[in-house]
């Protein structure tokens, strides 16, 4: 399967998780994909796995993206090495469940700095070379709870709705471009961003749930049914859940 052969596609968060699986799917389509997070080593692994597996580049490029700059080097580094940023995935995120009265307002500045911030430096980044090639594909990664709240996802979903209304904004204002924009928003994913909650009561609140969730295998087969449409199809939202998450 080569849909997406000689295109680019750009992955934040691509170091684990959702990111990672999703570099793995873009590859087989035959796109050249740039490998972006803070963790190099475990990119760099990554990108040895792609190239011995599929044939297609592989590029690392450690990525903090609550800096601006290193989001402008990413596209920049992107364009020079292979000369078109035709998809970017804005998959970096943090979810850290807590409930208002226990106070983790660290915690909520570095959800706000990941998920809001760093879907922003991406857009600002990646959409003037799309602009300027013509066309291009924005991947914005939200969530379920940027569609509802539950106990403890208060400021998560603040932010998952955030993501929700860029890619609704960017949805109209670019609807005249051959630039598309696709926003997805996955339930409840096996994947490390679990490993990171501190707030002991919501720990002790999931500790039972018998509810089987998604792998990230799931979330990046939404991302590449997204992106090998024909062109003239932009599919703007999809949510993808478990059958039992209410």
């Amino acid at each position: 399967m080569t849909q997406l052969k000689n295109e680019t596609a750009i992955i934040t968060g691509a170091s684990s998780g959702i990111g990672m699986a999703i570099a793995h799917h873009l590859a087989k389509q035959g796109a050249n994909v740039v490998l972006a997070a803070r963790r190099s080593e475990r990119l760099n692994e990554l990108s040895d796995e792609i190239e011995n597996k599929y044939g297609t580049k592989a590029k690392v490029v450690e990525t903090d993206v609550t800096n601006k700059e290193d989001v402008e080097n990413l596209v920049k580094e992107s364009f020079d090495t292979f000369g078109s940023v035709d998809i970017f995935v804005n998959n970096a995120g943090v979810m850290l469940l807590s409930f208002l009265k226990n106070d983790h307002v660290d915690e909520w500045e570095q959800m706000v700095d990941v998920n809001i911030k760093g879907v922003l430096y991406g857009i600002h980044a990646a959409l003037p070379k799309m602009l300027e090639q013509g066309s291009g594909h924005m991947i914005n990664v939200s969530s379920v709870a940027g569609h509802e709240v539950f106990p403890s996802s208060t400021v998560y979903s603040a932010t998952k709705y955030a993501v929700k209304a860029l890619s609704m904004g960017m949805e109209k204002e670019l609807a005249s471009t051959n630039v598309r924009v696709t926003n997805i928003s996955p339930g409840a994913v096996d994947t490390e961003l679990t490993e990171h909650i501190t707030d002991g009561e919501v720990l002790e609140m999931f500790k039972d749930s018998s509810m089987t969730p998604l792998n990230a295998e799931d979330i990046a087969s939404a991302v590449t049914y997204a992106v090998t449409q024909p062109k003239n199809v932009n599919v703007n939202e999809i949510i993808v859940r478990p059958v039992n998450q209410a």
